[in-house]
């Protein structure tokens, strides 16, 4: 039997025991003093840049609007194009760094469509290679995240500061 070296799921398997963070996670990050520790890389006056905690492949991130909305419809125009703007910067900073041969980019709108924080919309933008998909998710329902996200963060902060 080969293991699947992953240490940093520990945190996932016991925070899933844990009393819950209360409010939205999307709305309460943003105002928290230490950035780097909830994943945050940066922030516009009306959305923010973090990292996916769970993600579904290396440099996988989210653009968040700050106001708490559910529906894609209930963005302004300000704040649709601000979420557009920095979703382009978002790729451009990707490619810098990570170098992939394409992107998913995609809003889970509503627990049907498989959102996981069904009340705050979010975008996820996802890096993708040639080959980035195995046998892994197939026989064990598992992926493989080749890099830390303490080691992600510190990687693409610097982009994030220019």
């Amino acid at each position: 039997m080969q293991q699947l070296w992953a240490p940093w799921r520990i945190e996932y398997i016991q925070n899933i025991r844990k009393k819950k963070e209360k409010g939205c996670i999307f709305c309460l990050y943003p105002k928290r003093k230490d950035q780097s520790k909830v994943l945050i890389l940066a922030q516009t006056p009306l959305s923010f840049v973090i990292l996916n905690k769970f993600p579904y492949s290396n440099g996988h991130l989210m653009v968040v609007p700050k106001r708490h909305v559910s529906q894609l419809e209930e963005l302004s125009s300000e704040e649709g194009l601000d979420l557009f703007l920095v979703k382009q910067k978002v790729v451009e900073i990707l490619r810098k760094v990570f170098k992939p041969e394409g992107f998913n980019l995609g809003m889970n709108v509503g627990k049907a469509a498989g959102a996981g924080i069904e009340k705050h919309l979010h975008t996820h933008i996802v890096p993708r290679w040639f080959g980035d998909t195995n046998f892994m998710p197939i026989l064990t329902h598992s992926k493989v995240i080749s890099e830390g996200l303490d080691k992600t963060y510190k990687k693409l902060s610097p982009y994030f500061k220019k």
